[in-house]
């Protein structure tokens, strides 16, 4: 087992994409708190990564911290598919397919990935580089930082409240003032 995994909180794909959106969310992830499965946002993401791409053989595989959504390959290539609904939190699901092509490495097994986004016809190309493995391990160590805490972090109004399945659990009542609107609000973390 890698020194950056916890036995208490087994490290994640997803952990690591919610972080980057939302650390609060993260730590709630990780303690089991969940969302209502139910919230259109979920339901949603659920549908398009299950019915994206009916043809493929190798759809949703589950490997140890990993849920990769379609394995596909191109001639002799492995291709980790990671499939959002659309292209606003690339930066979070960078890191979690760089987690996955990370993990396949552990396993002596050679992939490269691709952010797809079917509505938008989008298809970004993610390779686990030096730089790009840096970054990971980087990434790996903030978000253990934000999960060794007792509690979780104070909740912090930014755009993707608006849409969270977490909306209620965080604002009880209306913030007072929330963030104007921006782009994604990713934690900074140094690249090597």
């Amino acid at each position: 087992m890698h020194e950056l995994y916890s036995e208490v909180t087994p490290l994640t794909g997803s952990l690591l994409y919610h972080w980057v959106v939302c650390s609060r969310s993260a730590w709630l992830y990780s303690r089991q708190i969940t969302p209502d499965r139910d919230h259109g946002d979920l339901s949603l993401g659920r549908w398009i990564a299950k019915t994206a791409y009916p043809r493929k053989e190798a759809r949703e595989v589950s490997l140890p911290g990993a849920k990769i959504d379609v394995l596909d390959t191109d001639g002799g290539t492995v291709i980790v598919v990671e499939v959002k609904k659309s292209s606003r939190m690339v930066k979070g699901a960078r890191l979690q397919v760089l987690f996955y092509l990370w993990r396949l490495k552990e396993h002596g097994i050679s992939a490269r990935g691709e952010i797809r986004v079917p509505k938008e016809r989008k298809r970004l190309d993610v390779f686990l580089d030096g730089e790009g493995e840096a970054h990971l391990l980087a990434s790996i160590r903030a978000l253990g930082e934000v999960l060794a805490r007792p509690s979780p972090p104070p909740a912090a109004w930014i755009p993707s409240c608006r849409s969270c399945a977490f909306l209620e659990f965080c604002w009880v009542d209306e913030p007072e003032d929330p963030a104007p609107e921006t782009e994604d609000q990713a934690p900074e973390v140094q690249e090597a």
